[in-house]
């Protein structure tokens, strides 16, 4: 199917020292990012998912507050009637 030239230049470009540096290159960083991906976790405090505190209580009313609500309406240029 390919021609013995071609066969021969493919081989030479595939073990060329620049293709092999680039390709163990790649490997590396691709190990190097998957190992830090692995480690790198975001502290997870179960006890706060858990217990809700007082404190994040009030700021979810104060996130419902209906002077909040009118002045996000009023920059819109809503009208309530």
């Amino acid at each position: 199917m390919f021609s013995k030239e071609l066969r021969d230049m493919l081989l030479q470009v595939i073990t060329s020292w620049q293709v092999l540096a680039v390709t163990i290159a790649v490997i590396l960083y691709f190990f190097l990012v998957s190992y830090v991906g692995r480690n790198y976790r975001r502290p997870r405090h179960a006890s706060a998912k858990l217990i809700p505190k007082a404190g994040r209580a009030e700021e979810v009313v104060v996130a419902g507050d209906e002077e909040e609500q009118t002045s996000e309406d009023e920059d819109l240029g809503l009208e309530e009637e």
